[in-house]
């Protein structure tokens, strides 16, 4: 089935200039324009990935996100943020809020549907589809994407999913931002480390008591400890 991707934006134009390029490059395209009804669409759709603007009427981008990650039926569900250009705090806010990457305006189209297609990839599991990892208190079931803490499941994004499997599965190296981004995000090159740091923070918060098996290496990057 082709995937379903649900494009969130108050402007006509953008939305007809991408939706015509996400049907051309094999995805099947949803709108809305604003954020009640991008809730609407997204509880009755459930698409598979949300392209959301955060200037919004009626409900803004930002409100949206948090909606989505608050309900375990929608938690999730990638969303990639379009964000203006000289926006860093709503960048910052908006993936400390969930949202699983962002693009800033203007974009092409083309940069648009690469990042869509690695964030899907994403959410298909992380090195290996058929591990399934425990260490101490950690169970992480690479193909079902689930993660238990204490036996408990923990509602992760897909980044957050990818970024706890990625550093189990090579845990006691130390993974610097750069390989980070390279590895969970797909970026060729560290255009903003501070992404790592921000879904790290969110990541420990929703794993509680199994936080500590995250070490932070000053000045380099972050460690799975070896030592469960």
């Amino acid at each position: 089935m082709k995937p379903k991707i649900l494009v969130v934006d108050d402007e006509p134009d953008a939305l007809e200039v991408l939706g015509f390029k996400l049907r051309e490059a094999g995805f099947v395209t949803l709108f809305a324009t604003d954020g009640l009804k991008a809730l609407a669409s997204i509880r009755a759709e459930r698409p598979d990935l949300v392209v959301l603007d955060l200037m919004l009427p009626e409900l803004d981008g930002l409100e949206v996100c948090k909606i989505l990650r608050r309900d375990p039926a929608t938690a999730s569900i990638p969303v990639l943020m379009l964000t203006a250009k000289a926006a860093e705090v709503d960048r910052v806010v908006g993936l400390e809020l969930g949202a699983d990457d962002y693009v800033t305006k203007p974009y092409s189209p083309r940069e648009l549907i690469l990042r869509i297609r690695k964030l899907l990839k994403r959410t298909k599991g992380a090195e290996d589809p058929g591990e399934h990892i425990t260490l101490g208190v950690i169970e992480i079931d690479v193909p079902r994407h689930i993660a238990r803490i204490e036996g408990q499941p923990v509602t992760l994004t897909a980044t957050e999913f990818n970024l706890l499997a990625i550093l189990a599965k090579r845990r006691g190296r130390v993974q610097t931002r750069e390989r980070l981004l390279q590895d969970v995000w797909g970026y060729e090159t560290a255009i903003d480390t501070r992404t790592v740091d921000t879904h790290m923070r969110r990541l420990r918060e929703k794993i509680g008591p199994a936080a500590a098996y995250l070490e932070t290496i000053r000045g380099v990057g972050y460690r799975f400890r070896a030592e469960t």
